[in-house]
C-alpha cells in the first residue's frame, strides 16, 4: 500500500493567540477570498477522513472544516505542543500529519513525500528547510502520544525538541521552497 492511501488522520493547528496578526485568529484571516484555514483543508480532504483542527476560539467558524474539533486542556493559548497532544489524542488512524492553519500554499506532494518517509522509516517525519526543522510540517506516528505527554508533564514546550528526542527523519525542502510559507503577518497576505 502507498503512503498516500495509507490511512492518517490530518491535524490542522489553529489554536494559537494570533500576535503577529494583532490578535486576529489566523485560520480566519481570509486570503484570496477565503479563510487561511480553507486552503489548507481543500489541500488535505482528499487525504483523510480525519480532518482535526486544534482551535482555541471560534469552534463554531472552524467546524465547517474539520471532522473534529479540539482545544488545548490548559487555558491561556499554552502552544502548538499542547495542540498537537491534543489531536493525537483524538486521531483516529495511527499516523497523524500535523499542519499550520496559515500554510495555505502546502499540496498534498509534500503531504505525501513526508508521509512515505514516515511510514518507511516507522517514525516521526519533519520537513528540514535550509537545514532547520519545520515542526508545522510533520508526520507522528500516534504511538508518541505517551512520549509527547510526559514531555509536556515535565515543562516542555517545544514540539520540536520534543520530536529531536526520539528518531525522526528530515524531509529535505529548498530554502525557497513557497508550499512552506507561512502567513502570519499581515505582510504575507498583501503579497
Amino acid at each position: 500500500m502507498s503512503a498516500a492511501l495509507l490511512p492518517c488522520s490530518i491535524l490542522i493547528l489553529a489554536g494559537g493567540r494570533g500576535q503577529r496578526m494583532g490578535g486576529r485568529d489566523k485560520g480566519l484571516v481570509c486570503w484570496r477570498g477565503e479563510p487561511l484555514v480553507a486552503h489548507v483543508q481543500r489541500v488535505v480532504r482528499d487525504l483523510s477522513d480525519d480532518v482535526v483542527i486544534s482551535c482555541n476560539r471560534n469552534q463554531e467558524a472552524y467546524r465547517v472544516f474539520a471532522d473534529q474539533l479540539v482545544g488545548d486542556a490548559e487555558v491561556d493559548y499554552p502552544g502548538p505542543l499542547a495542540g498537537v497532544i491534543a489531536g493525537v489524542e483524538v486521531a483516529r488512524h495511527e499516523w497523524v500529519v500535523v499542519l499550520a492553519c496559515d500554510a495555505p500554499l502546502i499540496d498534498q506532494g509534500l503531504i505525501e513525500d513526508l508521509l512515505r518517509l514516515a511510514v518507511e522509516h516507522d517514525s516521526a517525519a519533519m520537513v528540514r528547510q535550509a537545514g532547520y526543522w519545520q515542526p508545522m510540517f510533520s508526520v507522528l506516528p500516534r504511538r508518541l502520544l505517551p512520549v509527547l505527554q510526559q514531555a509536556w508533564q515535565v515543562g516542555e514546550r517545544s514540539l520540536q525538541k520534543v520530536l529531536l528526542l526520539g528518531s525522526v527523519q528530515g524531509l529535505e525542502c529548498a530554502e525557497g521552497d513557497r508550499r512552506l510559507s507561512n502567513f502570519n503577518s499581515p505582510r504575507w497576505l498583501e503579497e
